[in-house]
């Protein structure tokens, strides 16, 4: 990571850790009405040319923003990225400086509609004016001076980010945050998380490939240039891209090399598609570009992840190398921490922790039913084809977290201690209940019944809304200190855009907040 770059708080995270209410009113105004509201909010799909004008447009009058949004004159503003709803909105997510110097915890969103009205949602609303001197001590080796924000009054801090191997193979990369004047440590996480992903397959699938020479190569070039690659064991790099010369790839076992590349470049496939027809989005980073997707990753290697810093998704493996992690909604899962980092960079601990993960999970499983793949029917389960507890238990539970014995079904004022993969459990019942409510559910032949905080009824309002709400929300509204409490505002922002703020979709967002013991 260069030095002169503002890092992104999640760099890579996998799919699990490895530590193992009130009745909804009838709708009112006409359906046509609700119809063009939500065409009116939906972002349009810019072509990469077109992100990258508008950002540069952005960055061109930051000053003036900068001083218009009432910032000191020690502050700039660096454009991170521009959505563009249909109805002449325009949200602008910028970063902060101080003085130069990147301000973690500083970033925001200016949302500017066609008349010219302005609002803004920061990460943090304290004053960034840091006391004392900018480097009171001397730098730790490596480290980049920062202002820290993001958890409480400003300061001059060092950011520091050590490399090493985590105890499962996982590749580790953990920043800490210590403070310029006492050297304190202010904060720490690991931005490569370990986890367990599936060893489902998805069948028979149509898979994006290329010519190469006499022969074709796994590289989507309908998808950004998607390439699949072979680790072969390696644990570094990017391996050997997959080639095979009649265009046929893997047999459906483990022991055919090309059949983890064909789940895993199926899934990334899927995903993007997911993306553009449902959210108008051009790619995980909305640029066009695809990542890349490595299989075979170490030696019985049980993990799937996320890796920001290569823009990449690696797959190992599994017990006795007999079951590669690349089922489909692992693909989903981990392609949306890219998401993620690309767009609300939620913080990788605590209850942006669990929101990050969470949002991974809800597209990962919205990924799963956008398939509508009859080998892998879509379902509110995580995990549930790995049988890692030897049961034939799921991973996670969306309709009732607390099912897995650590997750969280409802907010507490401890929910932030969990690790974020069992705090992501209150914003994954919030999912299953605006989708599908509460009590007893049977969807795709799998049985639910979903509880509540209070013993109150929601009413879900379907899947497809319920995962528009949240991807507005996610990159329009949340930024990276965004807690549950932040959630629950963002999510009725997005959902006033998209549904108005007297329909039944925001009486039922509300309710499902409530449902959770988020108020």
């Amino acid at each position: 990571m260069s030095s002169s770059r503002t890092p992104r708080t999640l760099r890579a995270a996998a799919i699990v850790a490895s530590a193992a209410m009130v009745a909804i009113a009838v709708q009112t105004g006409s359906a046509s009405a609700s119809a063009e509201r939500e065409a009116g909010a939906t972002a349009l799909t810019l072509s990469a040319g077109a992100r990258a004008q508008a950002i540069s447009e952005a960055q061109n009058s930051a000053s003036d923003t900068a001083r218009a949004i009432g910032l000191t004159g020690d502050e700039s503003l660096v454009a991170r990225d521009v959505v563009k709803d249909a109805d002449g909105t325009v949200h602008t997510r910028y970063e902060r400086t101080y003085q130069g110097l990147p301000v973690l915890g500083g970033d925001l969103v200016v949302h500017q509609k066609k008349d010219g009205s302005r609002k803004t949602d920061k990460a943090v609303e304290a004053k960034i004016a840091p006391a004392g001197a900018r480097s009171a001590l001397r730098a730790p080796a490596g480290a980049r001076q920062v202002v820290w924000a993001a958890t409480g009054k400003p300061v001059f801090a060092y950011e520091a980010v050590v490399r090493g191997t985590q105890h499962d193979g996982t590749p580790s990369e953990r920043h800490v945050i210590t403070d310029a004047a006492t050297g304190a440590e202010l904060y720490s996480y690991e931005a490569i998380d370990t986890g367990v992903g599936t060893s489902e397959y998805s069948g028979s699938v149509t898979l994006g490939t290329a010519p190469s020479g006499s022969a074709f190569s796994l590289t989507d070039t309908a998808r950004g240039g998607h390439k699949t690659y072979d680790l072969n064991g390696g644990t570094s790099g990017t391996g050997t891209l997959f080639t095979d010369a009649d265009d046929k790839w893997g047999d459906g076992t483990p022991s055919n090399r090309q059949t983890a590349a064909v789940d895993a470049h199926y899934g990334a496939a899927v995903t993007w598609d997911f993306y553009k027809s449902e959210l108008g989005r051009n790619g995980i980073a909305g640029d066009g570009k695809a990542a890349y997707s490595r299989v075979h990753y170490g030696n019985a290697y049980v993990n799937a992840f996320w890796d920001d810093s290569c823009f990449c998704m690696t797959y190992g493996d599994g017990q006795n190398n007999q079951k590669p992690l690349t089922a489909l909604d692992v693909a989903g899962h981990e392609m949306s921490h890219g998401l993620t980092a690309a767009t609300a960079k939620l913080n990788y601990s605590r209850e942006s922790g669990g929101l990050n993960e969470a949002t991974s999970d809800i597209f990962g499983t919205s990924v799963e039913f956008f398939a509508n793949n009859a080998s892998d029917p879509g379902d509110y389960l995580i995990g549930e084809k790995i049988d890692i507890r030897g049961d034939g238990s799921p991973l996670r539970y969306m309709d009732k977290p607390s099912k897995d014995g650590a997750s969280a079904d409802y907010w507490s004022k401890t929910v932030g201690r969990l690790d974020v993969h069992n705090s992501s459990g209150v914003a994954n019942h919030f999912f299953y209940l605006l989708s599908e409510g509460s009590g007893a559910k049977t969807v795709n032949g799998v049985a639910y019944n979903s509880p509540t905080y209070d013993g109150s009824t929601v009413a879900g309002i379907g899947r497809t809304k319920a995962y528009k709400i949240w991807y507005k929300a996610l990159s329009t509204y949340m930024t990276s200190t965004t807690d549950y409490a932040g959630a629950r505002v963002a999510t009725l922002k997005a959902t006033a855009d998209l549904y108005g703020s007297t329909g039944v979709e925001y009486q039922q967002v509300a309710a499902a907040w409530t449902a959770v013991n988020v108020k």
